[in-house]
């Protein structure tokens, strides 16, 4: 649904009367906002990833972060996108004593930074799924928005398994995942949407647009049917 800021409350009420969504009201959410995913799919993000509301929330998980192992840190501002709300940190403690002097723009996604990870994405879209990389070597932003490159990679078992389990917790029917493959091989999530860049792709926006009104369809018979 095309909603502007504020207005969320709207799918709750059509939710609650009984409404049938494409995609589930859960998952036109979450895409929304980033602080909406961390919420509901942290499980799924870098070990330490926490919302901030607050200059105390900060202060809460000084004594935490001094075990991650780089120590720096990656904000995230909820809902900008193409990377453009996304800043590194040389530690917590630096970004408290920042939000001690002057106001920073709250809600924040705030996780420890991996600086070997590889950054994936991953398009699932009913039997057809891929996989590429996104590569910078000349910043942490890996976006293609920003100077990045991609190339294709192996959708392994794994990669796809883990998508789908995100997919189920947040009711996608289909979804673009931003995924972090640790050095050591451990999958976080970044992020994940409904639409958005597929450059880097073999999947183009007209063939991605088809496969989702295909899969609409497929919705609209069985809410027909039942």
């Amino acid at each position: 649904m095309p909603l502007r800021n504020g207005e969320e409350v709207k799918l709750l009420d059509l939710k609650d009367r009984e409404v049938a969504f494409f995609p589930p009201a859960l998952a036109q959410m979450l895409v929304r906002s980033k602080v909406a995913q961390a919420e509901v799919l942290g499980e799924f993000m870098v070990p330490g990833t926490f919302v901030a509301y607050s200059l105390p929330d900060l202060a809460r998980q000084l004594g935490q972060s001094q075990t991650w192992k780089d120590g720096r840190v990656i904000t995230k501002r909820d809902r900008a996108h193409l990377g453009l709300g996304v800043s590194l940190w040389p530690s917590l403690e630096v970004l408290y004593s920042l939000g001690g002097l002057q106001g920073l723009p709250y809600p924040l996604v705030i996780q420890p930074f991996l600086p070997e990870a590889r950054d994936l994405r991953v398009a699932v879209l009913g039997d057809y799924a891929e996989a590429y990389e996104r590569l910078n070597p000349h910043s942490f932003r890996k976006n293609l928005f920003q100077g990045g490159s991609s190339r294709p990679v192996p959708l392994t078992p794994e990669l796809l398994a883990f998508s789908r389990q995100i997919m189920a917790r947040g009711k996608f029917p289909y979804a673009i995942l931003d995924l972090l493959a640790s050095d050591t091989g451990e999958l976080y999530l970044s992020e994940i949407s409904i639409k958005g860049g597929l450059t880097g792709a073999r999947l183009s926006q007209a063939e991605f647009r088809e496969r989702v009104k295909n899969l609409e369809e497929v919705f609209q018979r069985q809410w027909e049917s039942s």
